[in-house]
């Protein structure tokens, strides 16, 4: 189909508005998943959380595979004395609980998130046992590290407790003390694929990519006219178009991901970029629906649908039905000075890791 378009858009290249926008008004402001380790974010911006669930192994590798965790490890936690062994954690007499420490990213899985997973996996009601394993080691818990995160997890549990007649056992309590495992235990599952876990690990196969526009704040325009090139702002903020086959981004084919010039918030995937053949970057979708908005546009005497990006609200280019067929009809021609391309090998770096799955 490039060539029917290629002969279009050069007829209209000099009015610019056949595609990817035109002027207006300045406007103010799930596939099975792995863990994704990234671990070049300083450690300071991670979040903690320890979870006891029953049998650890099981746990850990669950928690492992949920986009945004950074980390877990297998330990004890608040029970009584120093540096337990396995051996004096399975007599129970010491009360400590098999526990995961969970890091992981607030900019890419909330807090919220994280427990609902959690409570996926166990039955909250069920005291001292979950699965096979029986005994005080076993029971169901979450402890916090930081004092405000009390109020997200009494919300959780209530909630929680909505989807039961008996009462949810599960403590909640600041976390006194966590020791490390021994080493056997740290990966279990990793290194004995076929070792007991007592959690059903196919919840994650549909596991839901999660965008949250409050990580993506908007800065005022003032702010993006410093930061912006000329060029940039006048697109992305006073609703320009940039030229066609003379821009970034039109013929770029290196794999990764396009994000919202001003406020980063991702918006396309390389996989879903194709040529249609009219000088702009061309999309099929986005890469979720959620992250772009749309407006009527009637400028120049045409009907056509304006695109937004989400967060920041900018201008990115107009959506048209005359796409690829066999991948939904759509073509989203976005103008390359309102978005900004991240190499997949960056992707963990620029902390857009938990999307690598939609890039590969």
């Amino acid at each position: 189909m490039k060539g029917p378009w290629l002969g279009l858009c050069l007829l209209t290249i000099a009015l610019i508005v056949s595609a990817c926008g035109a002027k207006m008004e300045p406007r103010s402001a799930s596939a099975p998943a792995q863990a994704v380790q990234i671990s070049n974010i300083p450690d300071e911006e991670l979040r903690d959380l320890y979870l006891a669930g029953g049998c650890f192994w099981g746990v850990e590798a669950y928690m492992a595979r949920i986009l945004g965790v950074q980390d877990v490890t297998s330990g004890y936690a608040n029970g009584e004395g120093e540096n337990p062994t396995y051996e004096d954690v399975i007599r129970g007499d010491r009360g400590f609980a098999e526990t995961v420490h969970v890091k992981y990213d607030p900019r890419q899985v909330s807090l919220q998130k994280l427990l609902e997973a959690y409570f996926r996996v166990i039955d909250p009601t069920s005291l001292n046992k979950q699965g096979n394993d029986r005994g005080i080691q076993y029971r169901t818990g979450i402890y916090y590290s930081s004092p405000e995160d009390e109020t997200v997890i009494q919300q959780a549990v209530a909630k929680e407790q909505t989807h039961y007649k008996q009462p949810i056992v599960t403590e909640v309590m600041p976390l006194e003390n966590y020791y490390l495992a021994e080493e056997y235990h740290q990966d279990y599952l990793e290194k004995n694929p076929n070792g007991y876990c007592h959690i059903d690990m196919s919840v994650l196969d549909e596991q839901e990519i999660v965008i949250d526009p409050a990580q993506y704040p908007r800065p005022t325009d003032e702010q993006l006219q410093k930061q912006l090139t000329d060029e940039q702002y006048a697109v992305a903020v006073n609703n320009d178009t940039e030229h066609a086959f003379s821009n970034e981004y039109w013929d770029n084919e290196q794999p990764g991901l396009y994000v919202d010039i001003a406020t980063g918030e991702p918006l396309f995937s390389s996989r879903d970029k194709y040529d249609s053949g009219c000088g702009w970057p061309s999309f099929t979708r986005p890469i979720v629906p959620e992250v772009v908005t749309y407006k009527q546009d009637t400028s120049f005497g045409m009907e056509r649908t304006e695109v937004r990006s989400r967060a920041g609200d900018i201008h990115l280019g107009h959506v048209f039905d005359d796409g690829p067929q066999d991948r939904g009809g759509k073509r989203y021609c976005i103008n390359s000075a309102s978005i900004r391309f991240v190499p997949l090998d960056q992707m963990g770096q620029e902390r857009y890791g938990y999307l690598l799955s939609l890039i590969e």
